[in-house]
């Protein structure tokens, strides 16, 4: 799946990944992300090798 919408939210760059994903699906939640949607992005954030690749996934999913 590839989700190519973007989201706008005030993304947390200094958060660690759970803070980060918890902030998103939030924000995802509040501008009618379906619930498949958000689970893919969680999936991408639970097997990220680090909170780098996490704030990379994040930022490509963000509106700039």
């Amino acid at each position: 799946m590839r989700i190519r919408k973007k989201l706008t939210w005030p993304y947390p760059a200094e958060a660690d990944r759970f803070t980060a994903l918890s902030a998103f699906v939030k924000a995802a939640e509040a501008q009618n992300w379906t619930e498949a949607e958000i689970q893919f992005v969680i999936t991408e954030i639970v097997e990220a090798r680090d909170d780098a690749e996490v704030h990379e996934i994040l930022r490509d999913y963000s509106q700039r």
